[in-house]
């Protein structure tokens, strides 16, 4: 089998004994199918199969290859989650311990990276000892390396069907300041330039570490490119190396991240002043006006209130800052408030709420007609 071929080679590349690779060569010829494990009963712990970036990967070596996987745990209180890598040449990492705590099941990301040399074609699996015991599904990859071409010697080595190769990145933008959520604050661009139309292989190198790849048909010149979304502020650099059909690499595309909190959004404060009542005596009624102020968009309820008892309620709506001028329409006085009282405007913002008060004259109630007396007779 092709797969068992490259045994030694990956077996090589772990760096596994000449026992380990006859064990494994005869598994591999086997080939059985690697199911999930778990210990029955009490809590379920659960693993995901671990995810290789890049999960298959062509180009010049040495190469980095970043395995995450997920585990999820229940807590209950203090709980401490152990694991391990499992390796495709036979051996195992050591035991790590996370320390937990709190109520429910927590989902825990692991990561490791391996730096491979040669073609390997392998699997990785995490293993979780405590609280119970699981084994994920394995994850596989592969890396293919690409072998430089030997220059020749001399001066006069390239000919007419040599393909002559150039390449330039940047950063857009090469500073970034603002929120460091997910999605893309830094794209870099890589251009790719050819004497002739070829096939181009390339790859994208994140300080240090290889993070994207690809190959591409250049005719005269060509764009490729990434972007990444950092959580925290830092600098680094990204440059584009060409390996095929001719090795170039760009400069270094430099940039600058500095994460920061967004400003808090201001506040709508809502207030209400110039309150104006108006006593009509002719039917013996009051009416009153007012302003009411808002220091940006929102809804404000009205209140109108007439020696303590609500009488009328409205809302208005502001679509950014400003005043409105509101009134209450007139009302006839009864009882004692014909004798003078108090009109109140209350109005409730978003965030605050505002009271205003005024007096009202009394009403001039005219005196009633008075009756002639009779007049004795004589």
């Amino acid at each position: 089998m092709k797969f068992a071929g490259l045994a030694a080679r990956k077996v090589a590349a772990f760096g596994a004994s000449a026992a380990v690779l006859a064990a494994l060569t005869a598994g591999l010829v086997a080939s059985p199918a690697q199911a999930a494990t778990a210990t029955k009963g009490g809590p379920k712990v659960s693993a995901t199969a671990p995810k290789a970036t890049p999960s298959k990967y062509e180009g010049s070596c040495p190469v980095k290859v970043n395995f995450s996987a997920k585990i999820k745990v229940p807590v209950k209180g203090k709980t401490e989650l152990a694991y391990r890598w499992l390796h495709g040449d036979g051996s195992k990492s050591k035991v790590k311990v996370i320390k937990l705590k709190g109520k429910g099941v927590k989902t825990v990301t692991v990561k490791q990276s391996i730096t491979f040399k040669d073609d390997v074609k392998g699997w990785e699996a995490v293993q979780v000892l405590g609280p119970k015991k699981y084994t994920s599904k394995k994850g596989y990859f592969s890396v293919s390396c690409e072998k430089p071409a030997e220059e020749p010697k001399g001066d006069d080595w390239r000919t007419h069907l040599d393909v002559t190769v150039s390449a330039h990145a940047w950063a857009s933008p090469s500073s970034y300041v603002g929120p460091c959520t997910p999605g893309d604050k830094i794209d870099f661009v890589g251009l790719i330039k050819v004497d002739r139309p070829s096939w181009v292989k390339y790859r994208w190198v994140l300080n240090g570490d290889v993070v994207d790849y690809g190959k591409v048909k250049v005719y005269d010149a060509r764009k490729v490119g990434f972007g990444i979304s950092p959580r925290h502020s830092g600098r680094g650099w990204a440059q584009l190396e060409v390996f095929g059909p001719d090795n170039a690499s760009s400069n270094r595309a430099y940039y600058k991240v500095w994460c920061k909190d967004p400003a808090p959004a201001p506040v709508t404060k809502v207030s209400a002043i110039s309150l104006v009542t108006a006593t009509n005596h002719d039917g013996c009624k009051v009416g009153a006006h007012a302003t009411v102020n808002a220091t940006g968009s929102a809804k404000v309820q009205l209140t109108w209130s007439v020696n303590g008892m609500s009488v009328s309620k409205d809302e208005i709506a502001f679509y950014g800052a400003g005043s409105k001028t509101v009134a209450l329409s007139e009302l006839p006085l009864k009882g004692d408030a014909v004798k003078g009282g108090t009109v109140t405007l209350t109005v409730t913002g978003p965030n605050n709420g505002d009271t205003i008060t005024q007096s009202y004259a009394a009403c001039n109630v005219p005196a009633p007609a008075s009756t002639p007396s009779a007049t004795p007779s004589a």
